[in-house]
């Protein structure tokens, strides 16, 4: 399974501006929601197991990520939800839950297979790695953008030919 397929583009939110980690998570939710892919009870399973088992990512570039995730229960069919952000906002981190991560890349992950979500978790650790990666999703505009960045086009720069 890769990130492309999974890839829905009313749940792609570029350069938006959130309060906190818990509304934009709402908020992604909701769109998955209102597309068919997840029940209702989502976005308050997310928020929980967030509480429990934080997803705050540091990176190694200028830009950390976040990947909030609950269990497949509350999953219809499999999707991905993505936001970048203008400003950060705090997650808990995933190795040092104690400590506070400023986020600016959310990945949503809607998945509806135990073994789909531990493979596109590696799938996106292996994404967020790539600091050039990390930065050209905060400089896209567009779904387009975010689609040629994941490999749905051969020109332009995506992860197929990022190495």
């Amino acid at each position: 399974m890769n990130v492309i397929d999974l890839l829905e583009p009313s749940a792609i939110c570029l350069g938006v501006e959130t309060k906190d980690a818990d509304s934009i998570v709402i908020d992604l939710s909701d769109r998955l929601l209102k597309s068919g892919y997840v029940k209702e009870s989502f976005a308050r399973a997310t928020l929980e197991r967030e509480k429990n088992f934080p997803t705050g990512l540091p990176l190694s570039g200028k830009y950390n990520a976040a990947i909030p995730h609950t269990d497949i229960e509350h999953v219809i069919k499999p999707a991905l939800a993505i936001a970048t952000l203008k400003e950060p906002v705090y997650f808990m981190n995933m190795v040092s839950p104690e400590e506070p991560v400023a986020v600016h890349v959310i990945f949503l992950l809607a998945l509806d297979q135990p073994k789909s979500q531990v493979e596109m978790l590696q799938n996106l650790a292996t994404i967020l790695q790539n600091p050039q990666i990390v930065e050209a999703l905060m400089e896209a505009k567009t779904y387009e953008e975010v689609y040629q960045l994941f490999g749905g086009s051969e020109s332009g720069t995506n992860i197929s030919n990022i190495g």
